[in-house]
């Protein structure tokens, strides 16, 4: 088992954090294709995210109250038997309608990997050490959204776009082995006969009132909106608008995450140094000048890929930024409640982001401006939430 306090530690909870982008990121350049084999527009397409996030969503409220009770470790492990499940599911797909079913499930089973990973984050550390451990835990698996979008294009190109699918589960299937032989208990389990159900319900009541709470998941849940915008529309924009092939797509998605992998090793760096608000603040600021630098760029120069990939990069270098730090101070107050806490934070996230990329792809069409009003409107939203909730957080802070 690995022992607290040590970065294989670290570095195995972001490699099992990184599941859940993995399962998002490797299908996107498969997403014209998937249309053509099903017969289907890009807004049922579309549907496989967002049903994903649903899963996701509603998955949390579940997984991080019962490990609470019993543990972190045999509840993660159910979770990625649930996420193989649903990951074979896909591959086998014999219809659009089967494939979004299978994308819910498999959703439902990578929320509890992030959520109990979170949850050992808390366990184990606290203030700004644990927004430095997420950082950390951010920026290795932000690896993920540089390779997936590739080799998926890649996969797509030479295989057809079930082989990603097959490529996830065996990453699955990897992760049940490491969680069962290096993954420590960091909580212990509480007494049995407690109403389960009654506890998770009182528990979200007492994270739901904390203002610091509220004012951090804002944060989070705006930016990560943003996020899905992208992750929604990217692949049709790119492809279908800028005539990117899939492998184009994947080399330009990839590039535009370096954004990201730079904004969590900054906060990683300087949060130590300057303290959890200042690096949000940075993250805002990024957000805001990102955000509304699509739309700049759109406007502009409607045909340059280079002015639409350097306004990506600094709204995702924003997101590395701040997500990570508000994800810490929602998790601060609630020590006990690591757990529930996360799951509530999941929850929320998730719907926001389904929400926000829903409308996106219903929206989409053969310009780029659903994608990136979307992007700017999160983006100005972050950065007010911030600069009007500054108090509340810092005060929390403090104590």
């Amino acid at each position: 088992m690995l022992r607290p306090y040590t970065f294989a530690l670290t570095t195995l909870l972001a490699v099992l954090t990184a599941l859940g982008p993995l399962a998002m990121d490797l299908y996107l350049p498969s997403f014209p294709a998937i249309a053509a084999t099903f017969g289907t527009t890009p807004s049922q397409v579309q549907l496989t995210i967002s049903c994903y996030m649903i899963g996701f969503a509603v998955g949390q409220l579940f997984f991080g109250p019962v490990s609470d009770r019993h543990g972190r470790k045999p509840v993660l492990s159910f979770a990625l038997v649930v996420f193989c499940l649903g990951t074979l599911a896909c591959a086998v797909a014999p219809s659009i309608g089967t494939l979004i079913a299978a994308r819910t499930l498999q959703g439902a089973g990578a929320s509890g990997v992030i959520v109990l990973a979170r949850a050992v984050v808390r366990d184990l550390y606290d203030g700004t050490r644990a927004a430095r451990e997420m950082s950390l835990m951010a920026a290795i698996m932000g690896i993920v959204p540089i390779l997936a979008p590739l080799v998926g294009g890649v996969l797509e190109e030479w295989l057809g776009w079930r082989a990603g699918f097959v490529l996830i589960l065996a990453a699955g299937v990897a992760a049940m082995g490491v969680v069962r032989r290096l993954l420590p208990e960091t909580v212990r389990p509480s007494a049995p006969g407690r109403n389960l159900l009654r506890e998770s319900l009182a528990s979200f009541a007492v994270i739901g009132r904390n203002r610091a709470f509220l004012a951090n998941l804002g944060i989070a849940t705006a930016s990560f909106a943003g996020l899905f915008a992208y992750i929604s529309g990217s692949p049709f924009v790119m492809q279908d608008v800028y005539g990117l092939t899939p492998t184009g797509f994947g080399v330009f998605y990839g590039v535009t995450s370096l954004g990201f992998i730079g904004g969590t090793l900054m906060a990683a760096h300087l949060v130590m140094r300057i303290g959890q608000e200042r690096v949000v603040a940075l993250g805002a600021v990024g957000l805001l000048a990102g955000g509304l630098g699509t739309i700049v760029a759109v406007a502009v120069a409607p045909t340059s890929l280079l002015a639409l990939a350097v306004a990506l990069t600094v709204f995702l270098a924003g997101f590395g930024a701040a997500m990570p730090q508000a994800l810490a101070g929602t998790l601060q107050p609630f020590p006990e409640r690591a757990g529930a806490a996360s799951s509530l934070v999941g929850a929320v996230q998730q719907s926001g982001g389904a929400a926000v990329g829903a409308v996106v792809g219903l929206a989409i069409g053969r310009t780029a401006w659903p994608m990136v009003i979307a992007i700017a409107a999160t983006g100005v939203a972050s950065f007010v939430i911030w600069a009007t909730t500054r108090r509340v957080r810092a005060g929390a802070a403090r104590r």
